[in-house]
């Protein structure tokens, strides 16, 4: 069923929370106030260790290569989200005005990147899904999570301040100057010395491989408490400390093919969401008094998920080459939800009084419920969109068609699927100029549609049968051409070898010792 941490932590979370099994209850640690700030710190650390991952796992110089693309996702799909969500925000909840309205949809406008890098680097992505979308899924919603800041406080200083242009003015010195610019010019700057640190002791022998898998967290922790304590933005230091870091490569090659800090991310997510499960306030979904109420919420959810994103992917993906069709621009625009920002506008807010007396109480007593019900709903659609997506079609069409035969059983060898890496295909290769290269070498007319072997290998018992080429819906990323060796393809296979060397195996993908020997002793018969 392709059911990922996020909707089995969360379920987890809600079985031994408050409301059933009273277990876990993250409220009961402290007062209303206190409690937030668990939960403010909590977020903040996942998201940020999140957040330096997905900067250091891109490839090197990403973030320019295709800024023009995240620039037309980020800036002007944030903007209509925002806007748009505001606007029924008001028309469900008219006790609010449209600038409360406007901080709760800040909260609602940024991706989660942990519900994102769950969904698309989950298995039924790394089959389906293109590398490129991906990665530009990837990118996305680490930058806009860190962007969502200045949102929600233009729409706070809008609120508290009773002159506009103090709020104005605060907005752009510290909303913008202060945390945004700062915070990237500061995670740039830190990434950017440290892995010359590294390079340099590295260099002089004083550290080794399993120094850069430690450091892999301890520097996300150090860019957050740096960029925490000027009062910068954390999240967007982390992201832009990534980046820098995995620059020029250096940093990646020294931790491919290590999995400690992957399995430190995922522990850390499976406890966040563990958390989020258990804090979920299921209680406050339900205050007539307010106007807060089932069916709202429910509506506002179907509104955000289908409004919110969706439609403006769909009137701008012709502008971004990574989403090459508009079944990937519908897929891309069902990412909804986030916890940390909710709760900082909190931490913004005086202490509402109940019942309010102004519009900032009433965005205090509002803000955590509707947010958390939105971000419930997010999970559920997520864990719900992968199982659909698996039993239909496909998000682009592309498919595999590969019969072969080991030993007589049927099956596949298991180091074709053990690529881990961004593209399906990658044990074979990872671009269209790539495959065309290998297919000229191997003396392949990139024109046929089927490939067969001359006759079966005795000693590596494999029996080849015809490999179909299938038709591509879209052009995003190369069609599909993948043959398993026979002994009359060890010539050509060394060339293949020369192209693609084992030892790259972060562009290879392979990960596994089985793979590796089996690819050294073709080497060693086609010499």
């Amino acid at each position: 069923l392709y059911l990922n941490e996020v909707v089995l932590g969360t379920a987890f979370g809600v079985v031994i929370g408050p409301y059933a099994g009273n277990i876990f209850d993250p409220r009961s640690w402290s007062s209303s106030e206190g409690s937030q700030n668990i939960t403010l710190e909590v977020m903040r650390i996942v998201l940020a260790t999140g957040l330096f991952a997905i900067g250091i796992e891109l490839p090197n110089n990403y973030m320019w290569k295709h800024a023009k693309s995240l620039s037309a996702m980020v800036i002007p799909t944030m903007a209509a989200g925002w806007l748009i969500i505001g606007g029924i925000l008001r028309a469900l909840f008219p006790r609010l005005n449209y600038v409360s309205c406007l901080a709760i949809a800040a909260c609602l406008t940024p991706t989660d990147p942990i519900i994102c890098a769950a969904i698309v680097g989950g298995k039924f992505a790394v089959k389906h899904v293109p590398v490129n979308l991906r990665r530009i899924l990837s990118a996305e919603s680490a930058a806009n999570d860190g962007l969502a800041y200045p949102f929600l406080s233009i729409s706070i200083y809008l609120t508290v301040e009773s002159s506009k242009k103090v709020a104005f003015g605060k907005w752009f010195l510290v909303g913008w100057l202060y945390q945004v610019i700062l915070g990237v010019v500061l995670g740039i700057v830190m990434g950017f010395v440290f892995s010359h640190l590294f390079q340099l002791s590295k260099r002089k022998g004083f550290i080794d491989r399993e120094s850069y898998v430690a450091q892999y967290i301890a520097m996300s922790f150090l860019t957050v408490g740096v960029a925490r304590t000027i009062g910068s933005d954390d999240l967007l230091a982390a992201f832009a400390a990534g980046i820098a870091m995995s620059w020029d490569g250096h940093f990646n090659e020294q931790i491919e093919g290590e999995i400690f800090a992957s399995v430190i991310d995922l522990v850390l997510n499976c406890a966040c969401f563990i958390y989020i499960g258990a804090w979920l306030p299921f209680k406050d979904f339900n205050m007539p008094s307010l106007g807060i109420e089932p069916w709202r919420l429910i509506v506002l959810l179907i509104s955000v998920a289908l409004l919110r994103r969706i439609p403006p992917m769909m009137l701008l993906y012709k502008w971004i080459p990574e989403i090459s069709s508009w079944q990937e621009a519908l897929f891309s625009g069902h990412f909804v939800g986030a916890v940390f920002i909710s709760t900082l506008a909190l931490s913004e807010l005086a202490t509402p009084h109940n019942p309010p007396q102004n519009q900032e109480d009433l965005l205090a007593l509002y803000i955590q419920p509707v947010v958390a019900f939105v971000v419930l709903g997010s999970i559920i659609i997520h864990g719900l969109s992968i199982p659909f997506f698996s039993f239909g079609k496909g998000v682009h069409g592309r498919t595999l068609s590969l019969s072969a035969t080991l030993n007589g059983t049927g099956t596949v060898p298991d180091w074709v699927f053990w690529a881990r890496s961004a593209s399906p295909v990658t044990a074979v290769m990872t671009s269209s100029s790539e495959q065309g290269d290998i297919e000229r070498n191997l003396g392949v007319d990139p024109d046929i549609s089927a490939v067969s072997s001359a006759r079966p290998s005795p000693r590596l018992g494999i029996s080849i049968l015809p490999l179909q080429r299938q038709s591509s819906d879209h052009n995003s990323v190369s069609d599909l051409f993948s043959v398993i060796p026979t002994a009359n393809d060890l010539p050509r296979m060394r060339t293949l070898l020369k192209i693609r060397p084992i030892s790259s195996h972060r562009e290879s993908g392979l990960h596994n010792d089985a793979s590796a020997g089996f690819l050294g002793e073709l080497r060693r018969d086609s010499e």
